[in-house]
C-alpha cells in the first residue's frame, strides 16, 4: 500500500513539474513570437531588426512586428527629473558644493537619433556629466558671495549652459532648481561674522539718527522759546517800552 501512494505521490510530483515546465516554455514562445506591441502615452518605441536599428520609430498605440526579427526598446519621452551633486570652486575660489535638480524631456521628433548615437543610457551618458559641467561653469562666474545674493541669475546661467549642451543631445532642458549651495566652515564662519558686524553698524547708526533727532528737536523748541521771548519783548515795546514795565509792577 505504502508503495502504490510513494508511487501515485510521484506521478503527481511528476506532472507538477511538467505543468510548471510547459507553462514556462509557453511563456518563451508567446514573449518571442508575440506579434502585437503597445505604446503608451509619452512613450515611443525604437524598432530594431536582430539589434540594429532600422529608422522605425512607433509613436504611442498598437503595433505589429515581425516576431524573433524585430525587437522594440521605449523610450520616455515625458518630463523627467534629474537630481545631481557636484563639487565646484567659485570666482574666488571658495570651495562649494551645490545640489541641482534640473527637468527635461527628449525630443520626441529625435527618439531614434538619441537612441542610434547615444542608446538607452543616455542620462548617465550625457545628462549628468552636462548637469556637472553647467554647475563647475556657472560657479566660477560668481563669488561665493554672490552665489548666494545672486541665486536667480546663477540658476538662469546653469539653464543656458545647459540648453546649450544637452540640446545638441536630442535633449531639451525645461527648468533647473538650485536646491542647496553649502560652503567650507571657514567661509560660513566669516560670513556669518560679516552679517553681525553689519547688523552691529546699523544699529549704531540707527542709534546716531535717533540722537540727531533729538538734538533737532532741542534746537527746534530753544527756537520756539527763543521767538516766544522776542514776540513778548515786541509786545512790550509796542507798549511803551520800560515805562509800560515799570507800570506793570507798580499794578503788581
Amino acid at each position: 500500500m505504502n508503495q502504490f501512494m510513494n508511487k501515485e505521490g510521484g506521478l503527481r510530483f511528476g506532472r507538477a513539474i511538467g505543468l510548471f515546465v510547459a507553462a514556462i516554455v509557453v511563456i518563451i514562445l508567446l514573449s518571442t513570437f508575440w506579434p502585437f506591441v503597445a505604446i503608451g502615452a509619452g512613450e515611443r518605441g525604437v524598432v530594431l531588426n536582430f539589434g540594429a536599428f532600422n529608422g522605425a520609430v512607433m509613436t504611442p498605440g498598437l503595433h505589429l512586428r515581425i516576431p524573433v526579427i524585430q525587437t522594440v526598446v521605449r523610450y520616455n519621452v515625458q518630463t523627467q527629473k534629474d537630481e545631481v551633486d557636484a563639487s565646484a570652486a567659485s570666482k574666488d575660489l571658495q570651495e562649494v558644493t551645490a545640489k541641482i535638480a534640473v527637468n527635461y524631456h527628449i525630443e520626441p521628433d529625435r527618439v531614434g537619433d538619441l537612441h542610434k548615437n547615444i542608446g538607452d543610457g543616455y542620462r548617465n551618458r550625457v545628462v549628468d556629466p552636462a548637469i556637472q559641467e553647467a554647475i563647475k561653469a556657472a560657479t566660477a562666474q560668481y563669488t561665493a558671495e554672490e552665489l548666494i545674493t545672486k541665486r536667480v541669475a546663477v540658476k538662469d546661467a546653469m539653464r543656458t549652459a545647459l540648453n546649450e549642451r544637452l540640446s545638441r543631445e536630442y535633449i531639451t532642458v525645461e527648468e533647473v532648481s538650485i536646491v542647496n549651495f553649502s560652503f567650507s566652515e571657514s567661509f560660513n564662519v566669516s560670513i556669518e561674522a560679516k552679517v553681525t558686524a553689519e547688523q552691529d553698524a546699523l544699529a549704531a547708526k540707527n542709534k546716531l539718527e535717533q540722537v540727531k533727532y533729538e538734538a533737532q528737536q532741542q534746537i527746534e523748541t530753544a527756537k520756539a522759546m527763543a521767538e516766544a521771548i522776542r514776540i513778548q519783548a515786541s509786545a512790550v515795546n509796542a507798549q511803551g517800552g520800560a515805562d509800560y514795565v515799570k507800570l506793570q509792577a507798580i499794578q503788581k
